[in-house]
């Protein structure tokens, strides 16, 4: 089986008001994850990226201002994702993002599935306190300590190893 996961930084969390300013995937097959098969670019969101989201994922206004235009990054962004199954972490904040852009675009984007690995870990975890995506990494093992600034590419490969961990874990317990 193959998928992509993937993940987004942007200039708020409105997918009708915000835009998109980075985008990150990876893809998995047969549960490995392909650490030479990703996608990554910075967006020119064509507006000015609040502070208090620059904080967040570090990404200011002159690291985007050479950067493609979404009318650009998009089309590259589902042509490689093609119709394969997609995972995020909060994946509806994600794919929201992904199907606004495309609808201003007039794009359609129409994966087989959209999974879910803050779902999944609360299926898995469910006595767990925190979902959030370093706190899963946490509990699998696969980060040490929190991480500070959050990148869509670095994101992205995290949650590739934490969503084949958790089909893992849930094929052993189910």
């Amino acid at each position: 089986m193959e998928y992509v996961v993937f993940d987004l930084e942007t200039t708020g969390l409105s997918p009708e008001r915000d835009a998109i300013v980075e985008i990150g995937a990876i893809r998995i097959r047969n549960g490995e994850v392909l650490e030479d098969d990703t996608f990554h670019t910075l967006v020119n969101p064509e507006r000015d990226i609040p502070w208090y989201v620059s904080r967040v994922h570090g990404i200011r206004n002159a690291h985007v201002a050479s950067a493609p235009r979404i009318t650009e990054a998009l089309p590259a962004f589902l042509q490689y994702a093609g119709t394969t199954p997609v995972v995020a972490h909060n994946a509806a904040f994600d794919t929201g993002f992904i199907r606004a852009a495309a609808a201003r675009q007039g794009l359609e984007w129409r994966p087989q599935r959209e999974i879910c690995t803050l779902q999944l870990s609360r299926r898995a975890f469910p006595r767990e306190k925190s979902h959030k995506l370093d706190a899963l990494a946490q509990r699998l093992g696969l980060l040490q300590e929190a991480r500070g600034l959050h990148s869509a590419h670095a994101d992205a490969r995290l949650t590739a190893h934490a969503f084949a961990h958790l089909l893992r874990h849930l094929g052993e317990h189910a």
